[in-house]
């Protein structure tokens, strides 16, 4: 496969279209979430009826491996589980190596890794529309089974994926392991987070947010320091474009690490900020653009997410909005809710940064996931009979005052600059007669564990929970155990129980007695191959929130 058509020939249309329907919202001020939605559909970048007649490119004159970025997959249920690739043989190129035409992709699940018991096979176009990448969901499998797949392109075959389904609704499994990440700045350093992941003995990874950061990386990979590979020159400016953020995740999923764990385990994903742009709130950037030039990025961007990511078709963006709040159960054992904390939350009070307490965060009017979201999330707990009803989300929950004393400021652009829609959360759990929440966050480039105040204001309230903040894959290189401020935030929040600043990832079991979070850490991630360690272990036991040391 030796012509590609010129990736600005595939991508031209989709921005002109997209950045005059969002002039169009802009003007009408968004007057009904539908009449955007319409506005800023993907019409003209979707393949539609006349897909038949579409050009097809043969796969068998596929030259190069086109499985460069791996497989993935992701959002398990008892019976289906989505299978991701992206056809990419040049994958630092626009286009990825590929032509302006449909492929076709055969795949296979099978009940071993040699595929001598096979489980389900067919095939899907692989379209230039999506990038070349597919987003499997085979039906009929079993529950609470583990499961091998593969892809084949031509003569080409992809690695081999494991993962994993949920168990049945009615089952009541004894236990569930976790992991939760986040925060993988590829030039802060290598993944090597990642590829201790890959080994852990897992049922499913939460990634919790900034996947992808819209900064630039120069031709070093930044901390990385690569003395063996220049990286080309177009990743070394900041992502705005659909080409942008297409070749960004390009770089990013080239990691072996990542790939690794992308293999190793289903993965349920949600964004934070940096997948478009640092601290937006909704349709406001960091930069205060106009809306319409704003929209147009965050549209790009939630679209290259979806191609990038196993998620299924109710989540695929239509223009710059996509549903990607949802709900996985793992039987009786836990109910996860997925919240997007990012495209419906009020503009950050007082402008942003951390600021002490005032009117403006107060607002009761204020919210962090828009009404819609807070009344499905209420809803969902008033309809659990979970044991562990658990709340994957990004910014941190807890009060995290940064002074002792009354001086103190806290971070507006966390739960803490939102603390009327924190408390109707916890006032909603509270009358759904939820027992045991634990809420699980990244963001922060740090390992918390917080116990979850009914009135953070009084230690002594009842506590309604607990809180485990994951650490970071890489932002923020290499960090320390205990970072400068460790002392003043230990002292000024008595709730929290662990504090540190390595990187790493955190890994939960969930049993129906306890809820057990292992905070692993790596030593280094500006060099590669670093050993990890558990820098702590906290338990929190059914019908008795609250962390305490295993």
């Amino acid at each position: 496969m030796t012509h590609t058509a010129p990736y600005e020939q595939q991508t031209a249309p989709y921005e002109r279209q997209i950045r005059a329907a969002a002039g169009h919202v802009a003007r009408r001020r968004f007057l009904t979430a539908t009449g955007a939605a319409a506005a800023l559909a993907f019409a003209a970048g979707v393949p539609g009826a006349g897909v038949a007649a579409a050009a097809e490119a043969d796969p068998r004159k596929i030259t190069e491996n086109p499985f460069t970025l791996g497989v993935a997959s992701g959002d398990p249920q008892p019976g289906s589980v989505v299978l991701w690739t992206r056809l990419a043989p040049r994958p630092y190129e626009s286009g990825g190596g590929m032509p302006n035409a449909r492929v076709e992709v055969r795949w296979e699940v099978a009940h071993d890794e040699r595929f001598t018991r096979p489980a389900g096979r067919g095939h899907a176009d692989a379209h230039p529309e999506f990038h070349h990448s597919v987003h499997i969901e085979p039906t009929g499998l079993a529950p609470d089974r583990v499961y091998y797949y593969r892809f084949r392109a031509g003569e080409w075959i992809s690695p081999v994926g494991r993962t994993r389904t949920t168990p049945a609704p009615t089952a009541r499994p004894s236990a569930l392991s976790l992991a939760a990440v986040s925060c993988q700045a590829y030039h802060d350093g290598y993944y090597t987070a990642y590829r201790h992941l890959a080994r852990e003995d897992l049922d499913v990874v939460f990634h919790l947010g900034d996947y992808l950061y819209e900064y630039p990386v120069d031709a070093a990979g930044g901390a990385r320091n690569y003395t063996d590979r220049t990286l080309p020159a177009h990743f070394n400016r900041e992502t705005v474009t659909l080409e942008d953020y297409r070749l960004r995740y390009a770089l990013y999923k080239s990691d072996p690490d990542l790939r690794a764990a992308h293999a190793a385990h289903p993965f349920i994903v949600t964004w934070d900020d940096h997948e478009v742009e640092n601290n937006y709130a909704a349709g406001i950037s960091e930069d205060n653009l106009p809306p319409a030039e704003f929209l147009v990025r965050r549209a790009a961007a939630y679209r290259a997410y979806w191609e990038n990511q196993p998620l299924r078709r109710p989540q695929r963006p239509n223009g710059p909005d996509a549903r990607l709040y949802r709900r996985v159960r793992y039987g009786q054992l836990a109910q996860f809710d997925i919240l997007d904390t990012r495209q419906y939350r009020s503009d950050q009070a007082y402008g942003d940064g951390w600021h002490a307490p005032g009117p403006e965060s107060r607002d009761p009017r204020r919210t962090l996931t828009g009404a819609a979201q807070e009344r499905w999330l209420i809803d969902g707990w008033r309809r659990s009979t979970a044991r562990w009803n658990v709340l994957p989300q990004q910014v941190t929950f807890s009060e995290r005052r940064n002074a002792t004393g009354p001086g103190y400021q806290v971070s507006m652009d966390a739960w803490d600059g939102y603390t009327a829609s924190r408390e109707r959360v916890l006032a909603g759990a509270e009358s759904a007669g939820v027992e045991n929440l634990v809420v699980l966050t990244g963001d922060v480039h740090v390992h918390y564990g917080f116990d979850i105040k009914r009135d953070f204001k009084d230690p002594g309230s009842r506590t309604a929970g607990v809180e485990f903040v994951t650490t970071s894959i890489a932002s923020g290189e290499d960090g320390a155990d205990k970072p400068a401020n460790w002392d003043t935030y230990m002292a000024a929040n008595p709730h929290l129980k662990f504090y540190n600043g390595r990187r790493g990832y955190l890994t939960v079991t969930l049993d129906r007695d306890t809820a057990r979070g292992d905070y692993r850490t790596v030593s280094a991630v500006t060099t590669p191959g670093a050993p990890v360690t558990t820098a702590a272990s906290f338990v929190t036991e059914a019908g008795a929130p609250g962390l305490k040391s295993a």
